[in-house]
C-alpha cells in the first residue's frame, strides 16, 4: 500500500467516528416527530429526550482526555465504537420494557458517551498523525464524515418513513431509524483494528521504535526521522516541565480561547437547525411532514457540498479567512429567514436563508473549529485541554437543544412582533461575536507543525 493510500485509510477509518456523530445526531431529528407522539411528550420533555444524549456527550468528552492519554488514541476510539453499537441497538428496544421513555433516554446517554469520546479523540488522532502541510485538509475529513452521516441518516429516515403510514412510524418506524445506525457502527469498529496508534502518543510513552515505524509508513524514512526528532525534542522539553496544570498562567488563556471558540460553534444555532429541522420546516416554514423530511435531504446535501469547499480551501487560504467568509454568510442566511418570518412572507426565500446558513457553516465553523482545536494545544496538554474544550462545546450544545424548543414555542417568540424569528436574531448576535473573537484571539496556523504551533500560541497569548 502506498504512503498516500495508507494515510487516507487511517483518516477515513478514524473519521467514521464523525460519521456516527452525524448519524446519531441526525437520527434523533428524523425520529423525534414519531417517538414524541408515541410517548405523548410535551415540548419540555421532547427537548430533554433530544438533549439527553448530550449529557453523555459532555461526560464522554471529559473522560476522553484521561482515556486517550492512558490507553492511547486508538483504544479510546474502539471504546467509543462499542458504546455507539450498544446505543443504536438499545434505542429501538423500549417496547420490551415498561412503556416509558426512561430506557430510550438511558441508551441515548450511552450513545452520547461514545459521541463525546470520539469527538475529542478522532480529530486529535488525525492531527497527530497527519503531515503539517496536509493537516487542515486531513482534519476536515472528520467534519466531512459528520455531514455524510447527516446526509445518509436523512436518506435512511426518509425512506424508512415511506415504508408505512404515520401510525406505523409512530409504533415501529422510529425504532428502525435507530437500528439503521448499527451498520456504520459495525464498519467503524472493524476498521479501527487495522489502523496504527498515534506516533506522538507512542513517543510520549517511550515506544520510540513503534512511533518511528508509523511515521516511516506515512512520510518515508527521511521525513520520518526529521519529524520523530521534533517530536522527541518536544517530549523531552515537556518532561522537564511541571505536571500539566490547565490553570497555569501560560496555559489557561489558551484553554479559555479553545473553550470559547468551541462553544461559539454551537451558539451559531447549527444544531437547533439539525436537531429540530423537521419542526422548523413544518411549523416555521409551512411545509407538510413528508415535505419537511425531503427538505432535510436538501439541507444535508448543501452541508455536504460546502464541506468539500472547506476541505479544498483550509490549507490554501487558511483558517481565519474561512471563518470570516462563513460568519458573514451565516448572518446573511439567518437575517433572510428572520425578515421573512417577521413579515409573514414565509416560503422559498425562507428556505434559501436556511440553506445559505447551512452552506456557510459547513465551509467555516463546522470544519475549521475542529482543525483549530486539534492543533492549538501543546503535546503534553493536548488530550487534557482538548477534552475540556470539547466538553464545553457539548455543554453549549445541550443548552441550545434544551432552550430552542421552549423559546421557539414560547409566547414572546410567537407574538405579533417576533412572529417566530427571535431564536434566529439571538443566533445572529453570536455570529457577529465570532467575527470579533476570531479577529482578536485566533492566529493563523496553516502549514505549521504541531511542535511549531506550541511557540506560536505562546507568543500570540
Amino acid at each position: 500500500m502506498s504512503r498516500k493510500a495508507f494515510l487516507l485509510l487511517i483518516v477515513i477509518a478514524s473519521s467514521l467516528g464523525g460519521l456516527l456523530f452525524g448519524y446519531d445526531t441526525g437520527v434523533i431529528n428524523g425520529s423525534q416527530f414519531y417517538f414524541s407522539k408515541y410517548f405523548a411528550l410535551d415540548s419540555a420533555a421532547k427537548g430533554f429526550v433530544v438533549g439527553s444524549a448530550l449529557i453523555g456527550c459532555f461526560a464522554g468528552a471529559i473522560i476522553a482526555g484521561p482515556l486517550s492519554r492512558l490507553f492511547g488514541r486508538k483504544k479510546a476510539l474502539i471504546i467509543a465504537a462499542i458504546l455507539f453499537t450498544i446505543s443504536a441497538w438499545g434505542s429501538g428496544l423500549p417496547e420490551i420494557f415498561p412503556e416509558t421513555v426512561t430506557m430510550l433516554i438511558i441508551f441515548r446517554i450511552i450513545g452520547g458517551l461514545g459521541i463525546g469520546l470520539a469527538s475529542m479523540t478522532a480529530p486529535m488522532y488525525i492531527a497527530e498523525i497527519s503531515p503539517a502541510e496536509k493537516r487542515g485538509n486531513m482534519v476536515t475529513y472528520y467534519q466531512l464524515a459528520i455531514v455524510v452521516g447527516f446526509f445518509v441518516v436523512f436518506l435512511a429516515t426518509y425512506f424508512i418513513g415511506q415504508m408505512g403510514d404515520e401510525a406505523y412510524n409512530i409504533e415501529r418506524g422510529w425504532r428502525l431509524m435507530f437500528w439503521s445506525e448499527l451498520i456504520p457502527c459495525s464498519l467503524f469498529l472493524v476498521l479501527l483494528f487495522v489502523i496504527p496508534e498515534s506516533p506522538r502518543w507512542l513517543a510520549m510513552n517511550n515506544r520510540d521504535e513503534e512511533a518511528l515505524a508509523v511515521l516511516d509508513k506515512i512520510h518515508g524514512p527521511e521525513l520520518a526521522k526529521k519529524e520523530f526528532g521534533e517530536i522527541k525534542h518536544s517530549v523531552e522539553i515537556d518532561s522537564k516541565k511541571e505536571k500539566v496544570n490547565l490553570l497555569a498562567k501560560g496555559i489557561l488563556p489558551i484553554v479559555i480561547i479553545g473553550c470559547v471558540l468551541s462553544m461559539l460553534q454551537q451558539f451559531t444555532g447549527i444544531n437547533a437547525v439539525l436537531y429540530y429541522g423537521s419542526d422548523i420546516f413544518e411549523k416555521a416554514l409551512g411545509f407538510g411532514k413528508e415535505d419537511s423530511l425531503a427538505q432535510q435531504i436538501l439541507l444535508a446535501g448543501v452541508n455536504l457540498v460546502f464541506t468539500f469547499i472547506a476541505m479544498a480551501a483550509v490549507d490554501r487560504i487558511g483558517r481565519k479567512p474561512l471563518m470570516y467568509i462563513g460568519s458573514f454568510g451565516m448572518a446573511l442566511g439567518f437575517s433572510l429567514l428572520t425578515v421573512t418570518l417577521m413579515m409573514e412572507s414565509v416560503g422559498v426565500l425562507s428556505l434559501i436563508g436556511v440553506l445559505i446558513f447551512i452552506g456557510s457553516f459547513a465551509m467555516s465553523m463546522g470544519p475549521v473549529v475542529w482543525v483549530i482545536l486539534s492543533e492549538m494545544f501543546p503535546n503534553r496538554m493536548r488530550s487534557a485541554a482538548l477534552s475540556v474544550a470539547v466538553a464545553a462545546q457539548w455543554a453549549a450544545n445541550y443548552f441550545v437543544s434544551q432552550s430552542f424548543p421552549m423559546v421557539a414555542e414560547g409566547p414572546i417568540n410567537n407574538n405579533e412582533f417576533w412572529n417566530g424569528s427571535l431564536p434566529y436574531v439571538i443566533f445572529i448576535a453570536f455570529i457577529i461575536l465570532i467575527i470579533v473573537f476570531t479577529y482578536k484571539f485566533i492566529p493563523e496556523t496553516k502549514g505549521k507543525s504541531l511542535e511549531e504551533l506550541e511557540s506560536l500560541w505562546e507568543e500570540y497569548n
